[in-house]
């Protein structure tokens, strides 16, 4: 059983009035707002001023710990068998940067996947209002708010040029 989050949803064929929308109603407190449009859009980006992903961070954990996994693991391995060549020493590092660019790229590519899979399972999206209209030529914005609030926030769209608002109890 799908339950529906309460809010305000509202259509806009122009991205300036959505825009400028997006950041009145940021200014008021409103920041768990949800955005569809049908192409990515510089202004509605701006104006939404997400912060940059943690999925990086994800990344450079899983590259060092590759790199650190591949070093660690080659060197190991020589001590534990030691072939003695020509008066080489047993570990020589620049014979395993090969092994530890290639773990640094797998665990960090993997690390990467695994990042995207939980934040996306963080936020979940189910139960907010969408329109199938925002995956062709128009921009949706939805804003959950109590029942309180709405008539502010449907103002505030109004007020912008929507073309379409409604209340999603």
């Amino acid at each position: 059983m799908a339950t529906t989050v309460p809010g305000v949803l509202a259509s806009f064929d122009q991205v300036d009035g959505a825009a400028d929308a997006i950041r009145e109603l940021k200014a008021s407190g409103y920041q768990d707002l949800t955005v569809y449009s049908a192409a990515p859009n510089h202004e509605l980006e701006q104006a939404i001023g997400d912060p940059v992903s943690p999925v990086r961070m994800f990344t450079l954990v899983g590259g060092l710990t590759g790199v650190a996994a591949g070093f660690g693991m080659t060197i190991w391995m020589s001590r534990d068998w030691p072939l003695i060549v020509g008066s080489k020493p047993v570990a020589a590092i620049p014979a395993y940067v090969v092994f530890g660019f290639e773990l640094m790229v797998l665990v960090g590519s993997l690390a990467t996947a695994a990042g995207i899979v939980i934040l996306s399972l963080r936020k979940s999206l189910k139960g907010r209002a969408y329109s199938p209209r925002y995956s062709d030529d128009r921009i949706g914005i939805f804003v959950p708010c109590s029942a309180a609030q709405a008539s502010a926030v449907e103002r505030v769209m109004t007020q912008h040029g929507s073309v379409e608002v409604s209340r999603d109890a």
